[in-house]
């Protein structure tokens, strides 16, 4: 697992599944022959993405940034459809590390989309239940109410599977939220009209994790948007105001999706990494 230390923070990436999808839809209205310089691609068009956790360890107490694809809940024909090359092994990471689901004390949702609230809930014989029984599960007020109440186009990934066994945990909020003193939840819209980021902060330094506003290192541009963004224009402007921000603060930006990278750094024009933490099992299989 990789590991990277920011000051009093710990972080571990846990490997929440990986899966296969079609490079167009990841980037949406941009060209191929743009897109395709900054991230591999194979011969069927598909590119490698990573749906992994972020374990943050900080003032003893044990934080997810989202929580995997899950195990169990996906036809075959679905995960044909969606290219799942495997499912989750966040547990048996947590327990690498010595840590049982049961130790999870916070779990922050940048979204509730079934590749990121898939590992909330699990099954138990013929019932589902939560995977992480003491967490305070965090989202925005928009993408809860939206997860519960969904619209033609998002109930084919607000699933009640992965929302009803973690009700009583969850701990909606407004706009933006300091959870733990560095560690805020913004909310942004855009991929989703709930979607939020996290800004980690720490002796002046700053982690922004940009959900799926900027899935992996190659959609830095505000311009790269997905096909699967329900709100297109929303995230241009939250993504050009965070690069923006983040340009001029050095800060690092974390991915979930990224196959290739962990953190990355960019110079002030944002077109050059400066600095970089590689994920450590970086795949080139062809599927």
């Amino acid at each position: 697992m990789d590991q990277f230390t920011f000051h009093d923070m710990t972080l571990t990436w846990l490997d929440g599944g990986l899966n296969y999808l079609d490079g167009g839809t990841m980037f949406g209205p941009v060209p191929k022959i743009l897109w395709s310089k900054k991230y591999d691609v194979n011969e069927n068009n598909l590119i490698e993405l990573t749906a992994h956790p972020i374990l943050i360890q900080y003032q003893n107490k044990n934080i997810l940034i989202d929580t995997g694809l899950g195990n169990d809940k996906l036809s075959d024909k679905m995960k044909r459809n969606l290219g799942i090359a495997n499912e989750s092994s966040v547990v048996k990471g947590l327990n690498e590390l010595e840590l049982q689901p049961a130790d999870i004390d916070i779990i922050l949702m940048t979204h509730m989309h079934n590749d990121h609230a898939a590992g909330l809930t699990k099954w138990e014989g013929e019932q589902l239940v939560s995977v992480f029984p003491n967490a305070e599960i965090y989202a925005s007020q928009v993408e809860w109410d939206e997860m519960r109440a969904p619209n033609i186009r998002s109930k084919n990934t607000y699933w009640k599977e992965n929302w009803a066994p973690i009700q009583h945990q969850v701990k909606p909020f407004q706009k933006r939220m300091t959870i733990i003193p560095g560690i805020e939840m913004i909310h942004t819209g855009g991929h989703s009209n709930g979607h939020c980021v996290v800004k980690l902060t720490q002796n002046g330094e700053t982690i922004l994790h940009m959900g799926d506003l900027m899935p992996t290192h190659a959609h830095s541009n505000p311009l790269w948007v997905l096909a699967y963004d329900d709100y297109p224009m929303d995230s241009i402007a939250a993504k050009e105001k965070l690069m923006e921000e983040g340009l001029e603060g050095n800060y690092w930006f974390s991915f979930y999706h990224d196959a290739i990278y962990r953190l990355v750094k960019w110079d002030v024009s944002g077109k050059n990494i400066v600095e970089k933490v590689n994920r450590s099992k970086y795949s080139h299989e062809k599927v």
